[in-house]
């Protein structure tokens, strides 16, 4: 009964560690399905990159402000219709 309990733990620990290792080998392919996409976020939803005066994430003080990013599918960016016109893939003027 212990060596069956030993076999059941086992295979319990290999299927996690090949179910992280799956999960951890997706990861850089999810990122590299996104692209910094400037002037679609919401006043306070942006990924990063929110000029002076700001740190980072979330902290867009303005709705498309231009020099703040949301990360989207790669190729959508530009197809991104704002008030203030088109997404961009380089910092814009807000």
């Amino acid at each position: 009964m212990l060596a069956k309990k030993h076999l059941t733990a086992a295979m319990l620990a290999g299927s996690l560690a090949t179910a992280l290792t799956l999960i951890a080998s997706q990861a850089p392919a999810q990122d590299m399905a996104k692209e910094k996409c400037y002037g679609v976020a919401m006043a306070g939803k942006n990924d990063c990159a929110a000029g002076p005066g700001t740190t980072c994430a979330g902290t867009s003080k303005v709705d498309y402000q231009g020099n703040a990013f949301k990360l989207v599918a790669k190729g959508t960016c530009t197809t991104m219709k704002t008030p203030k016109g088109m997404g961009s893939l380089e910092p814009m003027k807000s």
